[in-house]
């Protein structure tokens, strides 16, 4: 059952006003889509949207534009938006591009000066993920995974590199939530981090690229992996 918050609720509490409704619609329904409440293949006509949420049509088209560029959606006329599916190729290709482009970021995080609170924030996630993993949480080691990754890129100051690199985070999430009770505990996964705050640390950016491209590639493996193992082909 998808849970849906009206975005007029949203629109009477927000303590920020200069968030128009079309941002919020937007914001709602990637949510949705993100953890998997509508899952792909789902349709909503822009009226539907309109209707769901308590708004005008004018914002919903607006975010379901937003939506389409961002890769999530397919807009067919007379037919609203579609939810796209993702097979195991979009996977690989997916990973690929993550490897390449966050592995420059590591590089560039590390040949940068960076101030405490920027550093804490990784600090943070690694932590954050050691203690997931001894409750046994993986919801929230993912969360907290997700996290450091986006900060990592963060520290690049590559407004473009960070801009895409979200994309292809947001394209892969469901696949990443569906396939998280499949997957063995992710010890490695947490040392590899560890060891790239570490280089960055030492400013050592050609040690902090190695380290993550080794790491994106194993994870990306590893998903590639579970995907054909348990028969999700496309999801």
């Amino acid at each position: 059952m998808v849970t849906i918050v009206a975005v007029k609720e949203m629109k009477g509490t927000s303590k920020s006003p200069k968030i128009s409704i079309a941002e919020q619609t937007y914001a709602e329904l990637k949510r949705l889509i993100l953890e998997n409440e509508l899952p792909a293949g789902h349709q909503l006509m822009e009226g539907e949207i309109a209707e769901l949420l308590d708004i005008s049509r004018t914002p919903a088209r607006e975010a379901m534009m937003k939506l389409e560029a961002e890769g999530l959606v397919e807009i067919r006329p007379r037919h609203g938006m579609k939810v796209k599916p993702i097979s195991v190729s979009d996977m690989r290709e997916i990973y690929a591009l993550l490897t390449g482009l966050e592995s420059t970021a590591a590089w560039q995080a590390a040949s940068l000066d960076h101030d405490d609170a920027e550093i804490q924030k990784l600090r943070d996630s690694v932590e954050k993920m050691d203690k997931a993993l001894k409750a046994q949480d993986l919801q929230g080691w993912a969360d907290a995974d997700e996290s450091f990754h986006r900060q990592l890129v963060a520290m690049s100051g590559n407004k473009r590199l960070i801009e895409l690199v979200d994309r292809f985070i947001d394209q892969s999430h469901r696949v990443r939530m569906l396939t998280l009770s499949f997957r063995p505990p992710p010890l490695q996964s947490n040392e590899d981090h560890a060891n790239v705050v570490d280089a960055i640390l030492k400013k050592q950016p050609d040690e902090a690229r190695r380290l993550h491209r080794i790491h994106r590639e194993n994870a990306g493996r590893l998903l590639v992996e579970l995907l054909e193992k348990h028969g999700l082909t496309q999801l």
